[in-house]
This record gives structure tokens, sequence and C-alpha cells, in this order.
């Protein structure tokens, strides 16, 4: 019976990594975002304070 399936099951399993590998890919996009963000105001608070001293 798998041998008759063997086609639409690998098709399935390929569309399910797909699927997980776009929403991986998004979410790490939007973890890297923030992550240069905060970086970008360390920064220009550290900047800040250098011009205060």
């Amino acid at each position: 019976m798998l041998a008759k399936y063997w086609k639409k099951i690998g098709i399935l399993i390929l569309i399910i990594a797909c699927i997980i590998n776009v929403m991986s890919k998004l979410v790490n996009k939007v973890a890297l975002n923030d992550e240069l963000k905060a970086s970008v105001q360390y920064l220009y608070n550290e900047a800040k304070q250098e011009n205060n001293k």
C-alpha cells in the first residue's frame, strides 16, 4: 500500500519541510532585527555619553 502512495507522501513531507523552513527564517529575521536595533541603540547611547564628557 505504501508503494502506491509514495509520491503523495513525499510531496506532503516536502511541503511540511518548506513551511517549517519559511517559518523558522521569519522568526530568526524578527530576532535579528531586534538584535540589530538593540546594538544601534547601545552604540548611540555610548556615543552620547562620550560627547557629554
